[in-house]
């Protein structure tokens, strides 16, 4: 299921892994880069694996400098670990600076550029830490009792924010008095727990002072208040920021607890005033997310992310701002049908910079405070993820289906680019990945739909190939230009598989009508878009219609599971990961019930409810006497957003109705598939399971 902002912090969930494995033992080795040995120039598990993974660039106060950091993974180890590096913005003095079995997360530069802030576990919790720009005279800055999550120096150093779990007071303590062993959960309200964890421990923000040699006299802004700031799962540190006066922090809410919680995408954003320590609710008549909040450098604006309508996380994000002295909101990108990912401030206060995605790519755009106009920056088959100001030029990361994630310059004039990090150019030199090529077709009610098509290497046009359909999670946002570490198009077309990838309804990218057409209709036009992508690259000489695969993970699990019922014969093989096979019992089962209300269209028991009762009606599971076609399904236990047991009772299903399955079950992953060697077994079984019924 989407999330918002989960393009950009799914390396949250990374880094996070690592740091839970790096606690457990203080004598851990050095996880370094890998050095493999090629047999050949295809893509494999292992090389998937061995990509360093750049991420979170932080440019230096003046300008010159890049800190970021690079995550390599051990599959003898089974985790990771982060380090931190610096570049120069012109791709000169490139240096590694940190070198510790402890990943190294959360690196800022401190405002005045002398010191770099981090967080690490090697005192042994999390803590603050700083060292200078070379790497140098490391220090522990705060000692907070169970570690701190996230931080934030205000702009005149003279006090840091951070990000702390406070327990939740059991309400039930008496009866567990004289107990210790008791495991039992006793809740008497709803979202107990959330995608991946028991809600145990809310999230709050403290503010204290700072010497710069230590912080004290720490304050929690939201003291007494049962709310999480920043906001749960996904939510971090660009949820907070200080204004340039070091006085107000913004801060993002959703000052709701229990079964209202799960209702409502209310979420607001609260100006704290340090000084008299007053909040007010900056968006209270706004009913959607309100989110990720930036101040203009001279303090005159805030804008952050918006959506306008309760309880749908899949309304167009837009970009907002409010002027600080009059009050007046303005809706920024109003004439742009597209989605905001992330911003940035002009340094001269006059524009923002900002990421869209836009026809299955994502790219920069620029919006002029003074006229009102949206340029776009960029072009190109690719996927900018972030942009951040370097002096005259933005600094991006940037990847592409064949290229994971590094560091790019662009000129915000013109949006010519500039390779600053060749992290993996090694080892990309080693490998031929598939060409990816972009195709309009008809859908079954005339409209015109882009569909991916990405090929083997070495592709010969005069030789067939068994083709698979990737069904797209979501079910809503892009389908873009993504270097994914599990559903990977490049580890696909390497073994000699052609992906057919299109942009169905509920993709966003296409303007917000293209999106809404999925909701309360799962198994509608977005199943019509499917088949017509299929039957339409069917129809190639070189791909072998008698070898078609359909596979996908959550919302296109689901779709995976719908097909099964209802594919009139195309397919001989289908895989289906995390998906929603019952769909009464996920609307019960999930705990975001604003998701279930929006995109199933209520509970099943509103009989009255036309567009609910349609798509029960229409549950994958009301087809399972169609099946016939081996399936593999996957599904990890600790995934609490569409529960493990949708796919044990698919398997259940098909092993009772004689179709040859498979059930891959992970106790220990969530909704995704984070451990190193989990991820491997994925992919051998993935492809043992497609060349059993396609080669």
């Amino acid at each position: 299921m989407k999330k918002h902002l989960w393009l950009f912090v799914f390396s949250a969930f990374i880094f996070s892994s690592c740091q839970q494995a790096d606690n457990k033992n203080a004598e851990e080795k050095i996880i370094e880069k890998p050095v493999l040995n090629l047999t050949s120039d295809r893509m494999t598990p292992e090389v998937l694996w061995a990509f360093g993974r750049v991420s979170d660039p932080q440019v230096s106060p003046d300008g010159q400098t890049i800190l970021y950091g690079i995550t390599y993974y051990s599959i003898e180890e089974n985790k990771g670990n982060r380090e931190l590096y610096t570049i120069g913005t012109d791709g000169s003095n490139a240096r590694r600076i940190t070198t510790s079995a402890k990943s190294e997360f959360n690196a800022v530069w401190r405002p005045d550029g002398e010191k770099i802030g981090f967080l690490s576990s090697e005192s042994g919790s999390v803590q603050l830490w700083e060292m200078n720009p070379d790497g140098s005279g490391k220090k522990q800055i705060s000692d907070v009792p169970d570690g701190i999550t996230g931080f934030k120096y205000a702009p005149d150093q003279s006090k840091i924010l951070y990000a702390k779990e406070l327990p939740i007071k059991n309400k039930f303590e008496k009866l567990y008095e004289g107990l210790p062993q008791a495991t039992g959960r006793l809740n008497d309200d709803l979202m107990y727990r959330h995608w991946d964890t028991w809600v145990e421990s809310i999230s709050h923000i403290f503010v204290a002072d700072y010497d710069g040699t230590k912080i004290f006299n720490d304050k929690d802004i939201l003291e007494g208040e049962p709310y999480d700031s920043p906001t749960k799962p996904f939510g971090g540190m660009e949820e907070v920021a200080w204004s340039p006066d070091s006085k107000t922090i913004a801060y993002t809410c959703k000052k709701l607890t229990g079964k209202a919680y799960s209702l409502s995408t209310n979420t607001d954003i609260y100006l704290y005033n340090y000084g008299d320590g007053k909040t007010i609710n900056l968006t209270e008549e706004m009913k959607g997310y309100d989110l990720a909040p930036q101040f203009s450098p001279d303090g005159k604006y805030v804008a952050w992310q918006s959506m306008e309508r309760d309880g749908y996380e899949s309304d167009q994000s837009r970009l907002y701002m409010m002027n600080m002295e009059t009050g007046e909101k303005t809706y920024a990108t109003r004439t742009l049908d597209l989605d905001v990912r992330d911003f940035e401030w002009a340094a001269d206060n006059s524009s923002v910079y900002f990421i869209c995605d836009f026809q299955g790519t994502m790219q920069i755009y620029n919006y002029a405070l003074a006229d009102g106009v949206i340029n776009k920056i960029t072009d190109g088959l690719h996927d900018i993820k972030s942009v951040t100001l370097a002096g005259d030029m933005l600094i991006g990361e940037k990847q592409t289906m064949a290229l994971p994630t590094e560091l790019f310059a662009f000129d915000p004039k013109t949006g010519e680019e500039r390779q600053i990090t060749f992290t993996n150019s090694d080892l990309l030199e080693k490998i031929t990945m598939g060409k990816t090529e972009g195709r309009r077709m008809t859908t079954a009610d005339g409209q015109q739909m882009l569909t991916w098509i990405i090929y083997p290497p070495h592709f010969d046009s005069t030789k067939q190939y068994p083709a698979l359909l990737y069904c797209k999670g979501g079910p809503q946002g892009p389908l873009s230009q993504d270097f994914h570490y599990r559903w990977n198009y490049q580890i696909m077309v390497a073994n000699d598989y052609i992906i057919v990838a299109p942009n169905r309804r509920g993709v966003s990218g296409f303007g917000q009508a293209w999106q809404e057409q999925i909701s309360g209709d799962y198994h509608g036009k977005s199943m019509q878009d499917y088949l017509t992508a299929i039957d339409e690259m069917a129809k190639e000489p070189f791909v072998d219609k008698n070898r078609l695969g359909a596979v996908g993970a959550s919302a296109g699990g689901h779709a995976v599971y719908y097909l099964a019922g209802n594919h009139q014969g195309r397919f001989k093989a289908f895989i289906a990961h995390d998906g929603i096979f019952n769909e009464e019992a996920q609307y019960l089962e999930t705990e975001e019930m604003w998701f279930a209300n929006w995109d199933m269209g209520g509970p099943f028991w509103d009989k009255e409810n036309e567009v609910a009762q349609e798509t029960f009606e229409h549950s994958p599971h009301r087809f399972v006497q169609n099946w016939d076609t081996p399936i593999l399904i996957i599904h990890g236990e600790r995934d609490y957003r569409v529960v493990y047991t949708q796919g044990m009772t698919a398997f259940n299903a098909a092993v009772l109705k004689g179709v040859p399955a498979e059930f891959l079950f992970y106790p220990d992953e969530t909704h995704f598939v984070l451990k190193p060697q989990n991820a491997i077994l994925w992919q051998r079984t993935f492809f043992d399971w497609l060349d059993k019924w396609l080669k």
